[in-house]
């Protein structure tokens, strides 16, 4: 992780937002503040983001929207989201549109803490490794940019995204339970649903396989979990 990564907090409600703020900033974080969705997309532009800590009801352009637009102009930027609500529903739309990881309120400040440096962790890894193009025809992973072609065009993959498509090309024909996924990629500190992972999964599928309905490459191990198929 950098020596300060910039986290931006953006919840209407200032008590929530000011009690998040004094915890990362105990951690070392620079912590920037929005009470709205257009107001944190302001501050997104303008300074270099790492994590972004966000609400669902916000006034004005909710949190899900305020997801989706991150997301297509800032795909690498890591997304945790808040919700006051427990449905699934709720959980599942906000990771459709992106979000690396969710919490329900009322919610621990330590917990939050560990997540958001659970995420910077999965962002941060691939720089520490050496040899950095991982080749499985037709697609290629370059681990030093963080970046994931198909053919030579580039996919764009959120930070969890591509944690977990690195972990099934480097481990081709290796059938992961959803446990053996969340803990690897989500972190061993993770208290959460194992949805999450089906999720992304999903979302994988659509971006990558020719047909995501029929997939060819990220395969359904029934009763287990998920591998990447070994040619």
């Amino acid at each position: 992780m950098k020596l300060e990564n910039k986290i931006l907090v953006v919840e209407d409600e200032e008590h929530i937002r000011k009690f998040i703020k004094i915890n990362l900033e105990r951690e070392g974080f620079i912590v920037e503040e929005a009470g709205t969705g257009e107001e944190g997309l302001s501050i997104v532009k303008t300074k270099d983001i790492d994590v972004v800590v966000l609400d669902i009801m916000l006034p004005g352009i909710d949190g899900f929207e305020v997801c989706k637009l991150l997301r297509q102009e800032f795909p690498t930027i890591g997304i945790i989201m808040l919700t006051a609500k427990s449905q699934d529903i709720d959980k599942i739309m906000g990771l459709e549109f992106g979000t690396d990881d969710y919490m329900v309120k009322p919610f621990n400040p330590i917990e939050l803490v560990l997540r958001v440096k659970s995420l910077l962790r999965r962002m941060d890894s691939s720089k520490e490794e050496n040899q950095h193009i991982i080749m499985d025809i037709p697609f290629k992973i370059d681990k030093y940019s963080r970046k994931f072609y198909k053919e030579d065009g580039e996919i764009e993959l959120t930070p969890t995204e591509y944690s977990i498509i690195k972990l099934f090309i480097e481990n081709p024909g290796k059938a992961f339970t959803r446990d053996e996924i969340l803990n690897i990629v989500w972190g061993y500190d993770f208290v959460g649903d194992s949805k999450i992972v089906d999720v992304n999964v999903r979302r994988l599928r659509s971006k990558i396989e020719d047909n995501p309905s029929n997939p060819h490459h990220i395969e359904t191990v029934w009763g287990v979990g998920y591998r990447w198929r070994d040619k």
